[in-house]
């Protein structure tokens, strides 16, 4: 009997190995610090979604030092998480071999914040100072010039520090809707007035998993599978117990409180940055082609793209619009 009891173990054992060894290894690189934007990922490394779809996955964190980017073309990670649409579009204007598989998020999460009462309507933000970074001067302001007359005479620069936007009522400045607005709360103790600019017409993807062309053509199972269980990992992160994903997250992270993470998973689901529009029956990750010429054409419109780029090598819907975890949305 112990004998048998002992083969089955060993046994067991010999199948648990083999079932390890099975696991590929991939490399996942953020864009930025671990945070709750990235929730989904984190999730499905700590929940254990990933090894269910039999891959080991690293992520690799980004920063204000770290430009992961670069290293997916020259093949040090395998998928990258990409800030907008708009990178995908600079990938085929400069022939970087790389291609967007899945949009984790529908809107990007990019506000405006406005002072309680200096901004009722989107329209109002035209008559007050704008504190907006470098890369929003080229991007999405571009857009709010051509689609809704805003006038660049009225920006100041925005270096990411609140202050001159408390100190001026008759200002508003960039965030993004999951941080800076709780962090104004936090610290001036007032609730400011927020625009989503994708609930306005900007609706660029954001939060897209990048991979190389290569590897779309030469491990398609590896890619599907990789979509696949970080959707899972954002409907268990967004919807079920987010516990795993947020301690994997101030384990890379240390800075990251329990609140801003909780606040983070709030505003995603409230403001439908996840989970909405096309997700709701395709699933997260969804995207369309109807989708994707709908920003092209206003990118052009803006001046921000040319007219000429084969925008549709900027992306592929081979691995997605499948319903993957929709079950997994609460009834």
């Amino acid at each position: 009997m112990t004998k048998t009891i002992a083969t089955i173990l060993a046994l067991a054992a010999s199948l648990a190995g083999a079932q390890a060894q099975q696991l590929d290894k991939v490399r996942f690189g953020t864009n930025w610090i671990a945070e709750g934007e990235h929730g989904g990922f984190y999730q499905a490394v700590a929940d254990g979604t990933y090894k269910k779809y039999g891959l080991d996955v690293e992520i690799v964190p980004g920063g204000p030092n770290v430009n992961n980017r670069i290293l997916l073309p020259v093949g040090k990670i395998d998928f990258f998480m990409s800030a907008n649409s708009l990178q995908s579009f600079d990938a085929v204007e400069n022939n970087i071999p790389t291609v967007a598989v899945a949009a984790s998020f529908q809107k990007e999460p990019q506000v405006f914040i406005a002072h309680p009462g200096m901004a009722e309507k989107f329209e109002d933000l035209k008559k007050l100072t704008l504190f907006v970074s470098k890369e929003g001067i080229v991007t999405y302001f571009q857009w709010l010039k051509s689609e809704y007359g805003f006038d660049e005479a009225k920006v100041k620069p925005y270096t990411f520090n609140p202050q001159p936007f408390l100190a001026d009522k008759n200002s508003a400045m960039q965030g993004y809707v999951t941080s800076e607005p709780f962090a104004i709360e936090q610290q001036a103790h007032f609730k400011p007035k927020v625009f989503l600019l994708a609930d306005y017409g900007f609706n660029a993807y954001s939060t897209l998993i990048e991979t190389r062309r290569d590897l779309v053509d030469k491990r398609p199972d590896l890619v599907q599978r990789f979509v696949d269980a970080s959707a899972v990992g954002w409907y268990n992160y967004i919807y079920g117990d987010s516990r795993p994903g947020n301690d994997l997250i101030k384990k890379y992270n240390p800075e990251m409180s329990d609140a801003l993470l909780a606040n983070s998973i709030a505003k995603m689901k409230e403001y439908g940055i996840v989970d909405s529009g096309d997700t709701v029956k395709l699933g997260i990750g969804a995207m369309t082609d109807a989708h994707w010429k709908s920003f092209f054409d206003k990118m052009v419109r803006a001046g921000v793209t040319k007219p000429n780029l084969d925008y549709k090598r900027a992306y592929t819907l081979q691995f997605v619009n499948k319903g993957v975890g929709v079950d997994l949305r609460p009834k």
